[in-house]
């Protein structure tokens, strides 16, 4: 059994017409595959349930253009994010600004900029931004970012109810009634949690959703604070292996949204915020690369591509004790030939250069057919290692009905050599003296 996607899959795109135009490797997202997965989502869900997309999920400052157009806010966790999310067309009160190890750089800049909230992860990060806060005389709305005493089942990576570098254990929290009374600047409004991610079971989020709503409202009342904020997290997975299955939106908001909305008639003042990265994304994105040479080794077939895990670390499925594949397909008419199993490989000097293993692929398979890995528009290039060979960064493509625009050019030796400082140090070495020979 295959996956079973219930939402949108990119199919519009020209990937042909596209890697002609711009070359391979290539990712290609497809605007209108992201336009219509957002509003099916968007149309379902309470209204009063903000969408926040995190950048980190990916970052190209056209998909964060496209996603404010349609409505969305932004979740950011770095300075460079930041910058990319305002430069979309997003306004600081659009933008929340989260992570475990935020510099004091960050800090000030989320302070000067006006964010609408920092969402603090340990109680020395809350003393600093109450300390900065002061010393730049600019207002810091805090969010505690809770790691609960319960956990979540189901979830492709457990995010909180374990010891973990993010959030503050709920438990510290509640011991600490004063904890609010002893800030000078700083402001606490309210409360996030992140449980996991890769949920594709629709009870385990509304139970999630249920069980953070009850938090907040704990420590609000234990450390007396406005709850204001509550960010739910989000976690909402996407199908990519076999045996797996999408959520399905229908199911998941018909029980959701009665949850939000009791919250709602007790606090209808507070703001509620879902974070959306992979969910929002992963579906339009196709990452394409061309056949550069076809061989056998031991009875096994391989198609060595120009482009591989330097480019798609996600598809070797790190993480995984086993390597499941990404769904991977030949880009362009079928050939009437039958599928057969076939390793697809990169350019790397490594065998983990995989991106997928036995993969059904026509037979007649040969250099210079493309291969498509669909659901690929998040966590691609950015959550790679791709300057290893010094090969850099793919170009990526936006594709708005029958229209392709370039929206990050690929890496170029001269980009890669640019970064780097040489200096001639040959003459500041002691040269090597003769060894006799035996």
């Amino acid at each position: 059994m295959t996956a079973t996607p219930s939402r949108p899959t990119p199919g519009s795109a020209d990937l042909t017409a596209v890697a002609e135009e711009f070359g391979t490797p290539v990712y290609v997202y497809d605007g209108d595959v992201l336009a219509a997965n957002y509003r099916a989502l968007r149309e379902r869900l309470h209204p009063a349930l903000g969408i926040f997309y995190s950048l980190k999920a990916n970052p190209n400052v056209s998909i964060c253009g496209l996603l404010h157009s349609l409505g969305a806010n932004a979740e950011v966790s770095s300075l460079t994010e930041l910058r990319t999310a305002l430069a979309a067309g997003g306004e600081p009160q659009d933008v929340l600004f989260l992570g475990p190890g935020k510099s004091r750089d960050e800090l000030v800049a989320c302070l000067n900029s006006g964010v609408r909230a920092i969402i603090v992860e340990s109680l020395p990060e809350l003393a600093l931004v109450d300390e900065l806060a002061r010393a730049t005389g600019r207002p810091a709305r805090v969010v505690l970012r809770v790691n609960p005493s319960f956990s979540v089942k189901g979830s492709g990576l457990t995010m909180g109810g374990k010891p973990r570098q993010f959030g503050i254990d709920e438990q510290q929290l509640l011991d600490a009634p004063d904890l609010c009374a002893g800030l000078t600047t700083a402001r606490v409004v309210g409360v996030q949690v992140y449980m996991g991610t890769r949920i594709l079971d629709e009870g385990t989020i509304v139970e999630n959703t249920t069980r953070i709503f009850e938090l907040a409202e704990r420590l609000a009342d234990r450390l007396g604070f406005p709850l204001e904020l509550v960010d739910v997290g989000g976690g909402l997975g996407v199908a990519y292996f076999e045996r797996e299955r999408d959520l399905d939106v229908e199911v998941l908001t018909a029980a959701l949204n009665p949850v939000v909305e009791a919250f709602v008639q007790r606090h209808p003042a507070t703001d509620l915020v879902m974070e959306l990265g992979r969910y929002l994304v992963a579906l339009c994105g196709t990452y394409v690369a061309r056949v550069r040479y076809v061989k056998e080794s031991m009875g096994e077939r391989f198609a060595v591509a120009d482009g591989g895990t330097n480019h798609h670390m996600a598809a070797v499925g790190i993480g995984s004790f086993v390597k499941r594949n990404f769904p991977m397909r030949k880009v362009g008419p079928a050939s009437g030939a039958e599928d057969v199993p076939w390793n697809v490989t990169g350019p790397l000097c490594t065998p983990n250069d995989t991106i997928g293993k036995a993969v059904p692929l026509p037979a007649d398979l040969a250099a210079g057919d493309l291969v498509a890995v669909d659901r690929s528009g998040a966590y691609g290039a950015t959550a790679s290692p791709v300057h290893f060979l010094s090969h850099g960064y793919p170009a990526e493509v936006l594709t708005l009905g029958d229209e392709s625009f370039l929206v990050r050019h690929a890496d170029t030796p001269d980009d890669l050599l640019s970064r780097q400082v040489f200096h001639d140090l040959g003459a500041r070495v002691a040269p090597t003296e003769a060894v006799a020979a035996p």
